[in-house]
């Protein structure tokens, strides 16, 4: 996605954003009085159009620039172990993400916190490049890449402030960068979510006015799109329920932006195919390069087999029937598991317990998974197909164009069509089953739940042995740290007492 000169230079501002995310956690626990005359932001670093590109690159990095960072692995300890699909595994020593598995957790939960945390350093660091880029001259940045850049930070803060809605509910919306240590900026208050899903549906609005996939260099791959701010508001309008302006905008993806399905789902995660025609936006992953493995490969392989070295801290939850759902001949589901391997230490193969996650698995590092290069999507042209299926079938029914979508990826997979039917429950609920079984390991099950709602989210969870499972859930509660740390903050209604 970068070449070494922008490398380096998003080195310099991660230093930079680094040090503000740490100086604001050491004084968001003291009073203090004064406005500092040195600003948290260095003037001397937005001087010039390299500076800027390296500042904007670094923002990206924070999707997934750790072993636990929101798109390397957090999204899924934090997130996807409070659904039917997934439980925490053999090797999932912390108690916080055994409580999100077993659907036990509360407010002191450190994976909520770092999810809250995380995604607000983004949101700071998209901020900054947007003030100090805007301010530059065309003598210092040429103004089309200026532009561009912008656009690029408002999709990722509209992907942030999307996940925080619908992981929180309200939250604090902030749209300027934290310069100063003043309690107006320290101490914000919750926004309704009819207010974030404003700037979210405005920043992605902007952001599409982006250059198409295909104008970028190989170098630069990987970076925000034209399609990829589309996909992402039809995903936005599809979870408020606005299935027209979901269905338009899915429908000019589709139509406009030269995606496609690859004809083999294996080539989905092919290391050689990285940002392929089906790759719409994705986490970027380089092992054994000073960049960052992909750290799913390693917490989902498999511990017990010589050679491997696997975490399995991931695992697959059996009785919510993820496995049992895929047809036999379904062409994901040797992609999507694995019930044995071959050792590379002695040569034998090991038969599993039980079948085990496997998209992320690299064969070019066997025994350091945590190097895996494998991509991660984060919405590819498979959902596209979903999303307009699932739009225009709440619009008009099960049409023939609501069909033929979900058909592309099931003839993909190399399973039935599906023919006519007779009702829009009964479509709403296989489009449903095709996201779960297309999506599997992409942080996509607990988002599909809980957008149907406390009575859906409860009875799926609770057929899948996960009793604990209640209408709360269907929201995570705002971290106890950041109760303490901000008197404007409000506990979510549903989590008081609890």
């Amino acid at each position: 996605m970068i070449n070494k000169k922008q490398f380096i230079q998003m080195k310099k501002i991660h230093v930079l954003f680094t040090v503000i995310l740490i100086f604001l956690t050491a004084i968001s626990c003291s009073k203090l009085e004064e406005d500092p005359a040195s600003a948290l932001v260095s003037e001397q670093y937005y001087l010039n159009q390299d500076q800027a590109i390296a500042a904007v690159t670094g923002t990206y990095r924070k999707l997934y620039e750790t072993g636990q960072s929101l798109y390397n692995s957090l999204l899924q300890i934090g997130v996807e172990m409070a659904t039917d699909d997934y439980e925490a595994g053999p090797r999932a020593r912390n108690a916080h993400v055994r409580a999100l598995s077993n659907l036990t957790h509360d407010a002191s939960n450190d994976r909520m916190e770092q999810l809250w945390k995380q995604s607000y350093d983004a949101i700071n660091a998209s901020n900054v490049n947007i003030a100090k880029i805007s301010v530059l001259s065309a003598s210092q940045i040429d103004p089309t890449l200026q532009q561009r850049l912008i656009n690029e930070v408002k999709f990722l803060r509209a992907l942030h402030y999307f996940n925080l809605v619908r992981w929180f509910g309200p939250v604090p919306l902030v749209t300027s960068p934290v310069e100063s240590l003043s309690p107006q900026e320290l101490y914000v208050a919750k926004a309704t979510e009819d207010a974030v899903y404003g700037l979210i549906i405005a920043d992605l609005k902007s952001a599409s006015a982006l250059p198409n996939y295909k104008y970028y260099s190989e170098s630069d791959k990987g970076r925000a799109t034209a399609g990829a701010a589309k996909s992402l508001l039809a995903k936005v309008y599809l979870t408020r329920g606005d299935w027209a302006n979901a269905k338009l905008l899915a429908k000019e993806v589709i139509d406009k932006e030269g995606y496609a399905l690859f004809q083999d789902f294996a080539d989905v995660f092919n290391i050689g195919k990285k940002n392929g025609v089906e790759h719409i936006f994705s986490a970027q992953f380089k092992g054994n390069s000073g960049y960052q493995g992909n750290s799913l490969a390693s917490r989902s392989a498999p511990a017990d087999i010589p050679g491997i070295n696997g975490d399995y801290a991931d695992a697959l939850h059996s009785e919510g029937g993820l496995y049992k759902s895929f047809a036999v001949n379904d062409k994901r589901l040797p992609v999507t598991f694995t019930t044995g391997m071959v050792s590379p230490t002695d040569n034998k193969y090991y038969a599993l317990n039980k079948p085990q996650f496997s998209k992320y698995y690299d064969e070019t590092v066997v025994g350091n998974q945590g190097q895996s290069s494998k991509n991660t999507p984060i919405i590819r042209y498979a959902e596209v197909l979903l999303i307009f299926a699932e739009a225009e079938n709440e619009l008009n029914g099960p049409t023939l164009e609501a069909r033929n979508a979900i058909n592309a990826v099931r003839r993909r997979a190399g399973i039935d069509e599906v023919s006519v039917m007779e009702t829009k429950d009964a479509f709403r609920e296989l489009v449903f089953e095709e996201r779960r079984k297309e999506l599997v390991y992409e942080y996509q099950r607990w988002f599909d739940l809980v957008r149907r709602g406390a009575t859906y989210y409860v009875a799926k969870l609770k057929a899948a042995g996960k009793t604990n499972a209640s209408a709360r859930h269907i929201h995570f509660p705002t971290p106890q740290r950041e109760l303490n740390l901000n008197p404007n903050l409000s506990q979510h209604p549903d989590w008081i007492n609890r």
